[in-house]
C-alpha cells in the first residue's frame, strides 16, 4: 500500500515546483549516463550536481521572452551552473524531458488515486456488512420491483471499486513509460542506454517506439480510468440522491451541526455531497474526450495536444482525488433508515410478491401465461384501489384457490425468502477478499 497522504499533496505535484524539480532531475540523470558510456568528464557532472538549481520566478521571466518553456528554464539553470552547463539537454528534445516529466507527474497522482480507492473499498465494504440483510425495496425504471437488501447495493459498488482499482493500475502501468530518444526518437546523437538509464532511476520503463513524443493513446487509456472512476461516483452518488428524497428517505447525507440547507427554507437538508460529484463527473467525462481527441497528431508530433492536457490531465486528477475523499466520507457517515425501507417496502401493499406467486402457480402446474393473468388481474385490483392488498385479492381468487392454500400464499410473502441467497451473493463478493 502506498503511503497515506492529504488532498494538497495532489496539488502539489502539478505544481511549477514539483515539474521542474523533476525536469532537472531528469537532465541531470541525463549526464550521469552520458559520463558513464565515457561521453563527458565524470568531473563536470559532479559540478553540475552541485550547482544544477531553478527560480521558479526566473524560469517565467525568460519565458516572457523566449516563449519556449523548456528553453527558459534551461537557459536559468545554465545560470546557476556556469560553462558545464554545455553538457545539460545535449542530444535531446523538449518532449524528452517533457513528457517523462508527464508520465512521472501522471503515475504519481495515479498512486496517490489509488489510495483513495482503496479507501473507498473498505468504507463499502464495511457497510454492506453492517446492511446485509437490511430489506428495502429494490426498483426498476424507478418502480418498486421486488425486495433486496441495502447490503447488495453497498456490495455492488463495493465489486466495481474493484474493476476501478484494476482499470487504474493497468492505466498507471500503461503511463508510467519515459523516453530520452531525441527529436524524431531515432537516437540519432544519444545512446538508448541514456534512455534506460534514466528510466530506470525514474521508476519508469522506456517507450518501445517513440516519435518526438510519448504516444497519446496511453494518456487517454490513463484520462478514460479516471472518467471511469467518476461514473461509478456518479452512480452511488446519484443513487444516494434518489434515496435521499423526500417521499423516500430510506439514507441521507450527514447533516452536521450548523450545516444550512437554504438560504430561504430552514427546514431543507439538501444531498449537496452527492451532487457536488455528479457535477464534476461531467468534468471528467469531458476531459477524457479531451484526452482522445490528443491521440491523433501530424506525423511525428504537433502541439495541439501540449495546451488541452496541461489542463485537463492536472484538473482531472485534482478533481477526482476531491471527489474520492468526499465519497470515502459520503458513506462512512451515510444515514440508514431501515424503518422508512420496511414502510416503503409495503408501500405497494404486497406487490412487489407478484412474481414469486406467480412462479408458485407454475410449480403448480399452471402454464406461466395463465400464472401471469391471474396474478396480474388482482395486482390490477390493487393498483387501482388503495384499500385493497394482493395477498387479499389473491387469497379470495378462484383462480387461485384451485392450486395455492393459504399457507402457500403466506410462504410467498415471507420476507426471508428474499434474504435466503445473500449469503451466498456476499461469499462471491464482500467474503472472497
Amino acid at each position: 500500500m502506498i503511503e497515506r497522504y492529504t488532498l494538497p499533496e495532489m496539488g502539489k505535484i502539478w505544481q511549477d515546483e514539483f515539474k521542474y524539480r523533476i525536469w532537472l532531475k531528469i537532465e541531470i540523470l541525463a549526464c550521469e549516463a552520458r559520463a558513464s558510456l565515457g561521453e563527458i568528464p565524470q568531473k563536470d557532472v559532479e559540478v553540475i550536481k552541485q550547482k544544477a538549481n531553478f527560480d521558479v520566478k526566473r524560469v517565467l521571466e525568460i519565458e516572457e521572452t523566449t516563449k519556449h518553456d523548456v528553453i527558459a528554464f534551461l537557459t536559468n539553470v545554465a545560470e546557476y551552473v556556469g560553462p558545464e552547463s554545455r553538457h545539460i539537454h545535449y542530444g535531446m528534445t523538449s518532449s524528452d524531458i517533457l513528457d517523462t516529466t508527464l508520465s512521472y507527474q501522471m503515475k504519481s497522482a495515479g498512486e496517490l488515486l489509488l489510495n483513495r480507492l482503496f479507501d473507498l473499498k473498505s468504507v463499502l465494504k464495511e457497510r454492506a456488512i453492517e446492511h446485509k440483510n437490511t430489506l428495502c425495496v429494490g426498483r426498476s425504471h424507478g418502480i418498486h420491483a421486488e425486495p433486496t437488501t441495502m447490503g447488495l447495493k453497498f456490495a455492488l459498488w463495493y465489486e466495481e471499486t474493484k474493476r476501478n482499482i484494476l482499470r487504474l493500475q493497468n492505466a498507471i502501468k500503461s503511463i508510467s513509460v519515459g523516453q530520452i530518444s531525441g527529436a524524431v526518437g531515432t537516437f540519432e546523437h544519444l545512446s538508448p542506454k541514456v534512455e534506460e538509464y534514466v528510466c530506470e532511476k525514474m521508476g519508469l520503463t522506456p517507450a518501445p517506439v517513440s516519435t518526438q513524443i510519448i504516444q497519446r493513446d496511453r494518456h487517454a487509456e490513463f484520462m478514460a480510468s479516471l472518467a471511469l472512476v467518476g461514473a461509478t461516483l456518479e452512480k452511488i452518488a446519484l443513487e444516494i440522491r434518489h434515496l435521499q428524497r423526500t417521499e423516500v428517505l430510506e439514507a441521507e447525507e450527514y447533516f452536521s451541526k450548523g450545516q444550512k440547507g437554504s438560504s430561504a427554507m430552514p427546514h431543507k437538508r439538501n444531498p449537496i455531497i452527492s451532487e457536488r460529484i455528479d457535477g464534476l463527473a461531467r468534468v471528467l467525462r469531458s476531459n477524457a474526450i479531451a484526452a482522445i481527441e490528443d491521440v491523433a497528431l501530424w506525423h511525428e508530433r504537433d502541439i495541439s495536444h501540449s495546451s488541452v492536457e496541461r489542463i485537463v490531465v492536472p484538473d482531472s486528477c485534482i478533481a477526482l482525488d476531491y471527489m474520492l475523499d468526499l465519497m470515502v466520507k459520503l458513506i462512512k457517515n451515510l444515514l440508514i433508515y431501515p424503518d422508512n425501507m420496511i414502510k416503503n417496502l409495503n408501500l405497494t401493499r404486497g406487490l412487489v410478491y407478484s412474481q414469486a406467486v406467480l412462479l408458485k402457480l407454475v410449480n403448480k402446474g399452471v402454464s406461466r401465461e395463465d400464472a401471469y393473468k391471474i396474478v396480474q388481474s388482482s395486482a390490477m385490483e390493487v393498483w387501482a384501489d388503495k384499500t385493497k392488498d394482493l395477498f387479499s385479492e389473491l387469497k379470495k381468487s378462484p383462480d387461485v384457490k384451485k392450486y395455492l392454500t393459504e399457507e402457500d400464499l403466506k410462504d410467498v410473502f415471507a420476507s426471508k425468502r428474499t434474504l435466503k441467497n445473500v449469503d451466498y451473493i456476499f461469499s462471491r463478493s464482500i467474503d472472497a477478499d
